[in-house]
């Protein structure tokens, strides 16, 4: 026989204690009594069929978060309640679902009143309320995706700005060296037609290309030379071709030693030229191939740069792969890194200290680099310029862990338990909307079955986000 609460004993529940007794006996008709025993009594993401309220017994309410469970509220109050809280909305299935996982700690009795009858009393008995509460629902809702979107949007002309920059750099780079080197290969031209009009035999000839393929080879394994040894080699080229009648030797020793040449491989050259009449030009001769050797090195970094900036701006973009795949975090975590270089600038050390050894996981890339956006954008701004970045990766259980941790005052007490709150923010009017971190929340808990937390004190502030390294199971 089905058990049913005497509306004296529904007037006790604190939620009910303003009802008038007319609106007390529905109630009563309406719904009925369960008792469970300890054990789980609905689970998160069902379909929200029920209204529950606490007679006696102690719950607690849970919500999965990557491979277990995280306590969200427990109580023995009676009159406390959950489940279908939302069904007076009629148009919003979404809504309809159980957001979290009902336990019984105890032998529990709880009052349960059917969905439809719960969302018939809210907009029957409370119009006014109902159309307070469903506005202000989708008020916020509607709000926050409009100023998500134009975060997003305000996040996407930065980043955009910030590739531009990185790409002007090289590209411009590569210019000026072109330049540069079309001028040297003129010059190269006209150096080989002074020695020819020097009548330079044949062999001499041979020997001077033999010995710029040595000198070029030479430069390439050159050992790096601090600015004090760079600029003694200098002066020492400089003096041995004053000594030899060389004219212009102090245009021609910074090359040569930049070059890795030192006064033995001065001789080399001047033996194999043989001839003092033709020293000078022949050393202007390989000074241009020097020249030209570098600038086409300086090119081809340039252009190595722009490639691996195309390659890093499309690995966080993710366009040319699958929305949900198997990934390397370390790949969305090296691209943001690139994309936000502008930002991070020369006043930050960043330190990477990654674990190779990690699996790949499951994931939905290009949310995930959103996520790293806004962590390593919001620890760049704290740190106002100056400090140390640490992207830090290790295995935590079945989870994959990224920390990000920056060095600046750290957040307030107060304002810990607020951070992943919608439209919370501690950065002046027009700096931030405060949706950044609660969309990172959302991404790593709701989407990715993750967990984000935040650990602060002044000087170690570290956001955790952990993964699962397994796809979500069907049971």
């Amino acid at each position: 026989m089905t058990e049913t609460l005497p509306p004296a004993e529904l007037k006790k529940l604190f939620l009910f204690e303003a009802l008038t007794d007319e609106q007390l006996a529905w109630l009563s008709e309406q719904g009925t009594v369960e008792t469970h025993p300890p054990g789980v009594i609905i689970n998160e993401g069902d379909a929200a069929e029920k209204f529950f309220v606490l007679i006696s017994g102690t719950i607690t309410l849970t919500r999965r978060v990557g491979q277990g469970d995280v306590e969200m509220h427990r109580s023995d109050q009676p009159g406390v309640y959950m489940g279908a809280t939302q069904a007076y909305l009629l148009d919003n299935s979404e809504w309809h679902t159980y957001t979290a996982t009902l336990r019984a700690l105890t032998e529990t009795r709880l009052f349960v009143l059917p969905g439809p009858a719960f969302g018939h009393m809210v907009r029957e008995w409370f119009p006014m309320a109902m159309h307070l509460l469903e506005g202000l629902l989708m008020g916020m809702r509607n709000a926050q995706a409009v100023v998500g979107q134009r975060e997003r949007l305000a996040a996407l002309g930065s980043l955009t700005a910030g590739l531009m920059h990185e790409l002007n750099n090289p590209a411009a780079a590569a210019s000026r060296a072109t330049v540069a080197l079309r001028q040297r290969v003129a010059g190269m031209r006209q150096k080989l037609m002074k020695l020819a009009d020097e009548r330079i035999t044949r062999e001499q000839l041979v020997a001077l290309t033999q010995l710029q393929e040595t000198v070029i080879e030479r430069a390439a394994k050159a050992p790096t030379l601090s600015a004090i040894e760079t600029s003694d080699r200098e002066d020492e080229i400089s003096d041995w071709m004053d000594g030899h009648g060389v004219a212009g030797g102090w245009d021609l020793a910074p090359i040569f030693a930049q070059g890795g040449l030192d006064l033995d491989c001065m001789e080399e050259i001047r033996t194999k030229v043989d001839d003092p009449a033709l020293l000078e030009k022949s050393l202007q001769w390989l000074g241009y191939a020097l020249e030209t050797e570098q600038l086409m090195t300086d090119i081809e970094d340039a252009t190595a740069r722009v490639s691996s900036l195309v390659l890093s701006a499309k690995q966080y973009s993710n366009l040319d792969r699958a929305s949900h795949q198997w990934i390397d975090v370390h790949d969305g975590l090296k691209s943001t890194l690139v994309m936000l270089n502008h930002k991070i600038g020369d006043g930050i050390t960043v330190v990477k200290d990654f674990d190779r050894s990690l699996p790949q996981i499951p994931a939905h890339a290009a949310e995930l680099n959103q996520v790293w956006t806004n962590l390593i954008d919001n620890a760049v701004h704290a740190m106002n310029g100056s400090g140390t970045l640490t992207v830090r990766t290790a295995l935590d259980g079945e989870c994959v862990l990224v920390e990000i941790g920056d060095t600046g005052p750290g957040i307030p007490p107060e304002n810990l338990r607020r951070v992943f709150e919608p439209f919370f923010t501690t950065k002046p009017v027009g700096e931030g909307t405060g949706l950044g971190l609660d969309i990172s929340y959302r991404i790593v808990v709701n989407r990715h079955r993750g967990d984000l937390s935040v650990e602060s004190r002044p000087g170690d502030t570290r956001f955790r986000v952990r993964l699962p390294t397994s796809e979500e199971s069907d049971n």
